[in-house]
């Protein structure tokens, strides 16, 4: 606990008493600035850009300001769920967030994978569940929508199952529309569950 950094990382908002919505239980949502995607219907634009003043945390404000819900956590088995913008992109500050928490409280990420193998790996050993939003696995309709290709989305999801921690996981797969159909749904969802994935969240986003 005494290596906990002072350092700050900007989030775009907390949520509390979330209930089986992005992890067991009763969850807290901390959302992170900061994505290295560019998707065209972006849930969550607050997280791009600069131009706006944010809240910024250390692990132990952040510690500190979600430890309300303690109790919660306890009594249900949940925690909180880091997603964003994309939380592994803040590989340290979860790291020393985990060294306060401990294994008290369940810790889910909700990540698109698109980082290097290197943040993603420091990452497996502290967090007990995955949601991750693959958008597509054709490679073209992927970069298509997202502005980068899936090459460290692919790398990553191979080291889940490395790792045996496919079961841990939760896969989402949308249909977007204008950019894949139920068809490449299909495909991708048979990629997926070749590779040993079978836990998915499928929808369809709305577009306003």
């Amino acid at each position: 606990m005494n290596n906990v950094s002072d350092n700050k990382v900007p989030v775009i908002g907390i949520a509390r008493h979330r209930l089986a919505t992005d992890g067991n239980g009763v969850t807290t949502l901390v959302a992170f600035h900061g994505c290295p995607l560019r998707c065209k219907y972006c849930l969550n634009p607050q997280s791009l850009g600069d131009d706006k003043p944010r809240q910024c945390y250390t692990a132990a404000s952040l510690y500190n300001e979600v430890n309300i819900d303690n109790l919660y956590f306890i009594a249900t088995e949940g925690g909180v769920t880091f997603g964003g913008g994309e939380p592994c992109l803040r590989h340290d500050f979860i790291l020393q967030f985990k060294e306060l928490c401990g294994n008290d409280w369940k810790l889910t990420l909700e990540t698109s994978l698109n980082v290097p193998q290197r943040f993603f790996s420091s990452l497996l050993p502290g967090i007990d569940n995955f949601i991750v939003d693959v958008k597509d696995m054709n490679s073209k309709i992927y970069q298509l929508y997202t502005g980068k290709d899936n090459h460290n989305v692919l790398d990553n999801l191979k080291l889940l199952i490395e790792h045996n921690r496919q079961h841990d996981t939760i896969i989402r797969l949308p249909l977007i529309p204008s950019f894949n159909t139920e068809e490449d749904r299909i495909k991708s969802r048979s990629i997926l569950e070749n590779m040993g994935f079978h836990n998915f969240d499928i929808f369809t986003y709305t577009i306003k």
